[in-house]
This record gives structure tokens, C-alpha cells and sequence, in this order.
């Protein structure tokens, strides 16, 4: 048995601008969500999009994880994540216990700020205030659940909550575990400062950054004085495992690297950096400025991807999970690979890779 627990994720591209295509990819996930229960896959994470056209159609996850909890018996459901500052607390409160109660108590609330501008810029939220938004957003939402349905008041700089009750009420109390997604050392510390569980990605600098990161993550639980035994650290990476090396290549070596550059294009464009998102133009530098094969041992190289059989897999396993590493959440379903790969790569990954 694998010593993370392993999920899935979804960013739920769509590949194709056909119609069709776009029902046929949301029929794949539910699927491809109940192979994974049936396997024993931890968890199914949906991000939260807008305006991705191609990298990403999961604007409303948390109704494709309400269709999922109704054909799905044990695999728990994650939020990852609810992009706070486009949601009024009250829908946010009211839309998580919903969930939580059609699942039978199943939540994973992950949370997160956003990297877009232009979601910002479209919802009327100012991005220079991301930070502020998360937080006062996420604090509202916890008094309401800790209120229990009781009347609540409490007011913002952008939400008002009315001294009203807020139903319905979540199945886990006080409320489902919190996440919270960053790519940044700032956006770690931020985490651990308020206790939360912590995902990311080694998408923008590899996992021996992502590792230090981590570290001081769990050297700032312990300052606060809680026990880094007891928080979870999940990292997302676009995985294919087959029976060779060779294989996994002629799979998903296109397929991940479209997603790439429909990334970087869509969600932080190359020419619009910050102190955040700089490491996009690296990342774009790689994808479009290589062959397929350099840019793919790079991204190997750097545990960005994993594009291996089932040996190379598991020694990447391994690596994670020295990085301190709790949960791993495998997208599988990258860049409009087709389905029948992604079944294969679930099961060979469940049996000889992670022992489920």
C-alpha cells in the first residue's frame, strides 16, 4: 500500500469545440469517477474556472461532484477549489453543506483566491485585493457554519451577512476539512498560519522548490503550535503510467503538453507576470521553445509531469512522498486523452504502482 493516499483531478479540458465533445468529456469524468471509486482512489477533485475555453469547463464543480456523490459510495469529493472572491459567503456556505449532505458527509472544502485577472476583472472583484477577499470571505463562511443555522451577522468590506440563519447545515462539524491552494511560499505560510491543509502543484518550479516550500509550511505549523502530523499535504500532476516508458510517451506526451500552453495562455498569459506568476514564462519558454521530446524529459526531469511505466512510477511515488507529500492527486485525464487510456492508467496505477 502506498504511503499517500491517492486522488484524482480534474481541470476538465475539453479538446474540440464541438458540442459533443463537450457532453462526451463530462459523461468521461463521471466514469471515469466511479472506476475510481470502485479502485479505492482517496479522493475526486474539480478546480473552479471561468473564460478557460479548452483548458478548463468546470465552472460549476460542485454540481459535478453533487452527480458523482449520487453514483459513488466511498470516495470523498473535493472542492479544489472554490475560488472564494467570486462567491458571496452565503452561496458559498449554503452550496458546500448541500453537497456535504447529498454525499453523506463527503466534503474536501479546498478554497483558493484565483490567478486569473480576468475572472477578477469579469466578476468586479479588484485583484490587487485577492488576498483580503480570500480572507475575509473564508471567515464569514466559517461563522455561519460554526453558527449551526443560527442567525448570523457579519459585514465586510464587499458581503453583508443580515443577521440571518443560513440552511442547509453541513453533515461534518463543525465543517468539512479546509484547504487551501497556493503556488507560493507566501500563499504556504498563509495556510499554515490559519491551520488549513495545503494543496499545490509542481507545475510552475518542480518538486525540490515545491519540497522547500513544504518544509517551511511544517516548520510554521509547528511554530503555531499544531502538530504538521495532523494537516495534509496534497500536490496535482498530470501522471500516465503504462506497461513501458515508451508507451506512456505516445499516449500522453501531446496531451500533456497541449494542456500546458492552453494553460499558459488561458489562466496567466506569458507577457503578464508578477511576483506570483513569473515562473509562467519559464514554464512557456519550455513548452513552446523545445522539441516534444525535450520539453517532456525537462518537465520529467523536474517531476512537473510523470510520464513513466509502472517502475519509473513508483520510485516517483517515492519521491513525493520524501517531499513530505500526504496526497497525491493524479490528473489522469489530461489534455483531451482519450478515455480508454485514462481507464487503463487507473487500473494499472491502482494495482501495481500505489497497491490500493
Amino acid at each position: 500500500m502506498s504511503p499517500l493516499r491517492v486522488g484524482i483531478g480534474y481541470e476538465l479540458e475539453v479538446r474540440g469545440r464541438s458540442s459533443e465533445i463537450e457532453q462526451q468529456t463530462f459523461e468521461n469524468l463521471l466514469t471515469q469517477g466511479v472506476l475510481a471509486d470502485r479502485l479505492g482512489y482517496s479522493t475526486v477533485w474539480m478546480v473552479q474556472h471561468h473564460f478557460t475555453r479548452g483548458f478548463s469547463h468546470s465552472s460549476a464543480p460542485d454540481l459535478v461532484l453533487a452527480a458523482l456523490s449520487r453514483i459513488t459510495e466511498r470516495i470523498r469529493l473535493g472542492l479544489g477549489v472554490v475560488l472564494l472572491p467570486f462567491n458571496h459567503p452565503i452561496r458559498t456556505a449554503e452550496r458546500v453543506a448541500t453537497l456535504d449532505i447529498l454525499s453523506g458527509g463527503r466534503v474536501e472544502f479546498g478554497t483558493g483566491r484565483g490567478a486569473s485577472p480576468l475572472e477578477y476583472q469579469a466578476f468586479g472583484m479588484p485583484f490587487e485585493k485577492s488576498r483580503q477577499l480570500w480572507e475575509d470571505n473564508i471567515d464569514i463562511v466559517l461563522k455561519i457554519f460554526e453558527a449551526d443555522g443560527e442567525p448570523v451577522f457579519a459585514e465586510s468590506e464587499y458581503w453583508t451577512v443580515p443577521d440571518v440563519g443560513v440552511y442547509p447545515r453541513p453533515v461534518q462539524k463543525p465543517y468539512p476539512d479546509i484547504w487551501v491552494a497556493s503556488t507560493s511560499l507566501d500563499g504556504y505560510l498563509s495556510a499554515a498560519d490559519r491551520g488549513y491543509h495545503l494543496l499545490g502543484m509542481t507545475m510552475l518550479k518542480g518538486l525540490d522548490a515545491v519540497a522547500e516550500d513544504i518544509a517551511a509550511y511544517k516548520q510554521r505549523l509547528s511554530e503555531r503550535g499544531i502538530d504538521p502530523a495532523t494537516r495534509k499535504v496534497g500536490l496535482m500532476i498530470p501522471w500516465h503510467v503504462a506497461p513501458t516508458k515508451d508507451e506512456a510517451y505516445k499516449n500522453a506526451a501531446d496531451a500533456v503538453l497541449w494542456y500546458i500552453r492552453r494553460q499558459i495562455n488561458l489562466v496567466a498569459p506569458p507577457d503578464y507576470l508578477d511576483a506570483r506568476h513569473a515562473s509562467y514564462r519559464v514554464l512557456g519558454q519550455l513548452a513552446a521553445g523545445k522539441s516534444t521530446e525535450e520539453a517532456i524529459e525537462d518537465l520529467r526531469k523536474h517531476h512537473m509531469i510523470v510520464l513513466d511505466d509502472v517502475a519509473g512510477s513508483r520510485r516517483a511515488l517515492e519521491r513525493f512522498a520524501e517531499a513530505g507529500v500526504t496526497d497525491l492527486v493524479c490528473q489522469f485525464q489530461v489534455g483531451g486523452l482519450a478515455s480508454h487510456h485514462v481507464q487503463d492508467c487507473m487500473k494499472l496505477f491502482a494495482s501495481d504502482v500505489a497497491d490500493m
